[in-house]
């Protein structure tokens, strides 16, 4: 089983996403958590992305954001960065994944549409990369 981090600025948007997505595909085989470089833990997940994530039948409203820590990056066997820049802890012997992806803050809701989608496609791709590696669970 593996532990994937995903990582942006806020945790309000993309990082959501991707972990809501991604535990989803995974159904148990793996695990996952997210976190922003500068997330405020009072913060709140974007409204759009709220909704178009609510029209899969995901609900994020009462998601809080998560500020990345070294603890997070270092119980992770893949970390997938999204904009984080050089915010990002560098931990030796992880795996990393850059994925360019807008950030969907003040996006239109279309636009926020086709980055979810987006992400669905690639986290399809990560799981898919994980249970070849031999990652899925044990029998």
């Amino acid at each position: 089983m593996a532990r994937v981090l995903f990582v942006c600025l806020h945790n309000a948007g993309r990082s959501q996403i991707s972990k809501a997505l991604f535990d989803r595909a995974a159904a148990g085989r793996h695990t996952s958590d997210s976190a922003g470089s500068v997330a405020d833990p009072d913060g709140h997940v974007h409204p759009q992305v709220v909704e178009v994530m609510s029209e899969l039948g995901i609900d994020l409203s009462s998601r809080r954001p998560q500020r990345l820590s070294r603890e997070l990056a270092e119980q992770a066997d893949v970390v997938v960065t999204m904009g984080c820049g050089d915010s990002c802890p560098y931990i030796p012997g992880k795996r990393y994944i850059d994925w360019d992806l807008p950030d969907p803050e003040a996006q239109p809701i279309d636009a926020v549409r086709r980055i979810r989608d987006d992400i669905a496609g690639r986290v399809d791709g990560l799981i898919s990369e994980l249970d070849a590696q031999g990652l899925g669970p044990r029998p």
